[in-house]
């Protein structure tokens, strides 16, 4: 039995669509949803692999597997990227500055606005052959002591299973767009990933897996803050404090 149709209105709707909005992402007409929808129309093959990249979901499983069944959508199906080749066809890295980083989400599968972000290469020996980098700049102090404003070197992971518990990430969100922090993989329990800030002011927070557009394991930084001799961050500070806040409680308990 073919599902495309129920998988199109489900997956639309899964991710907070109208039928418009899906349509201006598609470059297609609003009327042409509703007719897949309502399994008034067929969709070209062009139409099936853009919706196959949107949504992150293989051709075979679009078109074969009721979605709407499957408690979390599957893990192993995150989209093919949108990349950069030179003209020796080698990937070129792709930055994304904070200034570019609110047009990210609706560039995700837009060749276009790939190649209009800055880009290069960087030939050292970290960066193994054959896999997809990208570099983010973050901003916020939630994972000091990597300062805001840092640029973070990642590279693309093509499944939750990829990911391992307490590294740090870059989670691109539909509803959060670029974040950075520490991940834990709870997908296989109860559909959700752990999210948890190094800065201990900022409290851990959960996100369903369903929201994930993308995940970039973070491999280093490069910052243009250079620290002062002796100068102690917010990081250290806040460190100080909960030992202290700790000791006084260890303190209070022997003298009663």
């Amino acid at each position: 039995m073919i599902y495309l149709q129920q998988n199109i209105r489900f997956l639309r709707k899964n991710k907070g669509l109208t039928q418009g909005q899906l349509a201006e992402k598609l470059g297609i007409k609003r009327s042409l949803i509703g007719a897949y929808e309502e399994e008034r129309a067929v969709p070209k093959l062009l139409i099936i692999q853009q919706l196959s990249q949107l949504f992150g979901i293989s051709i075979d499983r679009l078109l074969t597997v009721d979605l709407s069944k499957e408690k979390v959508l599957p893990s192993g199906d995150f989209r093919v990227l949108s990349t950069l080749v030179d003209v020796n066809n080698e990937e070129r890295i792709s930055i994304v500055p904070v200034k570019a980083s609110a047009g990210y989400l609706n560039g995700l599968s837009d060749p276009g606005y790939m190649a209009e972000l800055p880009h290069f290469a960087l030939p050292v020996r970290e960066l193994a052959q054959g896999l997809t980098y990208r570099v983010f700049q973050i901003k916020g102090d939630s994972m000091l002591p990597v300062p805001p404003g840092a640029y973070i070197f990642c590279s693309y992971l093509e499944s939750f299973s990829g990911i391992k518990n307490g590294k740090p990430y870059i989670v691109i969100t539909a509803n959060d767009g670029i974040v950075y922090k520490r991940v834990y993989n709870y997908v296989e329990e109860d559909g959700t990933l752990l999210l948890k800030s190094d800065n201990e002011e900022y409290q851990p927070y959960s996100i369903s897996a369903d929201s994930v557009l993308e995940i970039w394991q973070a491999l280093g930084y490069l910052t243009f803050e250079l620290p002062e001799p002796n100068e102690m961050n917010i990081h250290q500070i806040s460190s100080l404090l909960c030992k202290m806040q700790h000791e006084i409680k260890q303190l209070k308990h022997k003298a009663d």
